[in-house]
């Protein structure tokens, strides 16, 4: 199955199944700002609680992001512990890339930032225009994995141009 989606598609085909992850659930995203989502049928959190009940459960989290998120998502990251300790966190000024990988299963390849206009539930006349392929295809998983792992690892770093803008640098092998 290899799917196109666009606008609100997003939020239903993929920031719906993240809190299904069992094993891993990669992130790649350029920004990250202060996505609330549906929590079951009924109330709304933040989607850092849905991580922090996923690393609770031993769910491998990663998260590479272009630069540091703002004030409320901060604020909102106090209150999860789990993330302090749990979350794994890269931070490469050279990331534009959306890739969200759920079990090595499913992988998104688009343009949606994990952002609200991006990803989340704003409604139709305030969300971004976004597009990309949600797929089950192991060939275009597997090269999406390996993409985020190469950055994830520091492979490009050694020869990296835009080392004065990294604050929190990947250590390089």
């Amino acid at each position: 199955m290899t799917q196109y989606i666009a606008d609100i598609e997003h939020y239903t085909e993929v920031i719906a199944r993240i809190p299904k992850a069992k094993r891993l659930l990669w992130i790649a995203t350029a920004d990250l700002k202060d996505l609330y989502v549906k929590n079951g049928n009924h109330s709304v959190v933040p989607f850092l609680q849905i991580l922090n009940d996923l690393v609770k459960k031993g769910v491998e989290v990663c998260l590479i992001h272009a630069k540091e998120p703002g004030q409320a998502f901060r604020e909102d990251f106090d209150k999860y512990p789990a993330l302090w300790t749990e979350l794994e966190r890269r931070l490469c000024p050279r990331v534009h890339m959306k890739i969200i990988s759920i079990d090595s299963e499913y992988v998104y390849i688009g343009s949606a930032n994990l952002t609200g206009a991006g990803m989340g539930m704003k409604s139709a006349n305030r969300r971004n225009f976004e597009a990309g392929i949600w797929t089950d295809e192991p060939g275009l998983i597997d090269s999406a994995m390996s993409h985020f792992d190469s950055i994830w690892e520091g492979s490009h770093c050694h020869a990296c141009d835009r080392k004065t803008f990294c604050g929190d640098r990947i250590k390089e092998k």
